[in-house]
């Protein structure tokens, strides 16, 4: 079976990060959405919830398995039996980094290769900080997240907005 795993903190999760779990679901078997618990960022939406969120928009795709972990990905990758690691590109300034990790996963691991998958272009400007940041301040986000995540991010930020 080949799997891949499509890491991210999906902050919430955009059209973006699905046009491209779904553009992956097609070269694998199996596609893990691994949403990536760092305690030492705060996010917008808990662990729980944004895992709650992917598996509700991602749930008419069988290959489509979504998960979360702490730590070392590539530990977490070589613990799933993936072939794969895979990540959207948006612009050189993301292809900067995202080489600098591929070659650093390639040395823990070298039998796990990194797959960059370029985003459509409609998607290129899209990033779930600047979703959150527009909602915030009441811009229109229509489009930019699936219709589900748009309600769940504007029901979160009005119960922040009452409790300030």
């Amino acid at each position: 079976m080949r799997i891949g795993v499509y890491p991210g903190s999906f902050d919430p999760v955009t059209n973006g990060h699905l046009d491209i779990l779904e553009r992956a679901s097609k070269l694998f078997d199996q596609i893990i959405v691994a949403v990536i618990h760092n305690p030492q960022k705060k996010g917008f939406f808990s662990i729980e919830e944004r895992v709650e969120l992917l598996q509700k928009v991602t749930r008419h795709n069988p290959r489509v398995l979504v998960d979360s972990f702490t730590g070392l990905l590539m530990d977490y990758v070589v613990k799933q039996k993936a072939q794969a690691i895979v990540r959207g590109l948006r612009a050189v300034s993301d292809f900067d980094y995202e080489m600098q990790m591929a070659l650093m996963n390639n040395k823990l691991c070298p039998s796990v290769e990194t797959i960059f998958i370029v985003s459509s272009p409609q998607y290129i400007y899209i990033s779930s900080t600047k979703i959150k940041e527009v909602a915030m301040l009441g811009g229109c986000i229509d489009g930019l997240v699936p219709p589900y995540v748009e309600h769940k991010l504007l029901e979160k930020i009005q119960v922040r907005k009452g409790t300030d």
